[in-house]
């Protein structure tokens, strides 16, 4: 690879890595606040917090058809075209979001038992789920704003954005929860408040900025065609079911160990809190390889948006090989900053390990997940990872779990076994290539 094309994977995929980190860190900072409430408080928003992003994850669609639709218009010469696009997905966040939010509060007292039947849980977990659905149209429209300047090869813009928005989570919620300032002490729904207060925030940013820098590329000049909302629905509803599907399978698989034991359960929590930052450099190279090879097709380079799908793909093995090293390496140690009974991690170690071996790569399969909804596969992409989660990585965890009693190891590997396959097959259909005929 030259040193010119890593420096534009680079340009595009560092500040979304550096976001993402902030992100995590003043998340856990969040919660550590919420944890000092007492053990309930934190239990509840640990769950709510998973229950919303399944109902988020149907607004986060929206970002990959943004990207995609901007990075083609981009790639085509059409720049003073590029933000009609992100127009037309904040429309779709606003008429999708808004029923959906005022549908899901209505519901959220009859919900939230279903996840858990605890009523202390329930009780400080209601107001804090109450807040969060409110503040979802808001999350639809800051990822459709991610997408956009993602999908212009701006992304220190979401860099800038989402830092403001997670520090004025921490300040806010800090206020809130803890009755500062004169204000009354508002415990989870603090918590809850200022996190959707934060998320508006961050959409008045972003509005002020596009119509700074966007204006002249049709942010809010002028309606989106219909072939553009045709176009937008197909890759975003897709993608939105795929995001859905997804949460309510890790859901699934928790519920699967479970079944296994407590201990199982609580190492499991660990693993997958470890694995999620592991895998935050895959989804960082996996948006800009989206945006490089949609660039790519509006220029008619089909081989240039091939070489950038492996070449991006084969950086986040690398890379993703080396943060795998620790988890294969000393998986105990990383573990015991979490738990702290020596046969619970010794319990988790052999599953660790197993996360350290193919981390690198499902770090492939996101590059290549990404890199298909660049090109406009967003229906492809959407069937095999249901499929693969669904029909193959679900049912076998449970059989080897819960039914045959093979144990904690043997359905962690399920769940790897899925993710390598459906590594494959996104690797299988980016060498065929089809994906080059779809157009945008």
């Amino acid at each position: 690879m030259s040193p010119e094309r890593l420096r534009r994977i680079a340009d595009l995929a560092l500040p979304i890595i550096g976001g993402m980190v902030s992100q995590n860190i003043l998340n856990l900072v969040d919660t550590a606040m919420v944890g000092v409430l007492g053990t309930a408080q934190l239990a509840a928003v640990g769950i709510v917090s998973f229950a919303t992003f399944m109902a988020t994850a149907v607004v986060m669609g929206f970002s990959s058809g943004v990207q995609a639709m901007a990075a083609r218009r981009m790639g085509e010469g059409r720049e003073q075209e590029s933000a009609v696009p992100l127009t037309g997905g904040l429309v779709l966040a606003l008429v999708i979001g808004l029923p959906l939010s005022l549908v899901l509060v209505a519901l959220a007292p009859t919900l939230l038992p279903l996840v858990n039947s605890d009523p202390a849980v329930i009780e400080e977990g209601l107001p804090y789920f109450e807040w969060r659905l409110i503040g979802l149209t808001a999350v639809g429209v800051n990822f459709c704003f991610r997408g956009y300047w993602a999908g212009v090869s701006r992304t220190r813009i979401y860099l800038y954005t989402l830092v403001t928005i997670q520090i004025a989570n921490v300040a806010i919620s800090y206020v809130l929860i803890f009755g500062k300032l004169g204000l009354p002490a508002l415990g989870t729904a603090g918590a809850g408040m200022g996190t959707t207060l934060a998320l508006l925030l961050g959409s008045a940013m972003h509005f002020v900025l596009a119509l700074k820098l966007a204006r002249g590329h049709g942010f809010l000049s002028r309606l989106p065609g219909r072939q553009t909302m045709v176009t937008m629905l197909r890759l975003a509803l897709p993608a939105a079911l795929q995001q859905f599907l997804f949460a309510a399978g890790l859901t699934a698989f928790f519920v699967i160990v479970g079944r296994i034991g407590t201990d199982e359960l609580a190492i499991s929590n660990v693993i997958l809190n470890l694995m999620m930052v592991a895998i935050l450099p895959g989804m960082a190279l996996g948006i800009a390889a989206l945006t490089l090879v949609s660039e790519a097709l509006g220029r008619k380079q089909t081989e240039d948006a091939a070489r950038w799908g492996w070449q991006v793909a084969g950086l986040a093995f690398v890379l993703m090989a080396v943060l795998g090293i620790p988890a294969l390496l000393v998986p105990g140690l990383l573990l015991s900053g979490f738990a702290h009974e020596a046969a619970v991690i010794a319990l988790g170690e052999p599953s660790l390990r197993l996360v350290g071996l193919m981390i690198a790569l499902d770090g492939v399969g996101l590059v290549l997940m990404h890199a298909l909804l660049g090109a406009g596969a967003a229906r492809q992409v959407m069937v095999v990872a249901v499929v693969s989660q669904w029909v193959i990585g679900l049912p076998l965890a449970w059989l080897v779990g819960p039914v045959l009693g093979l144990g904690l190891t043997a359905t962690w590997l399920s769940l790897a076994g899925y993710r390598i396959l459906q590594t494959v097959v996104f690797a299988i259909l980016w060498r065929r290539g089809n994906w080059s005929k779809i157009r945008l």
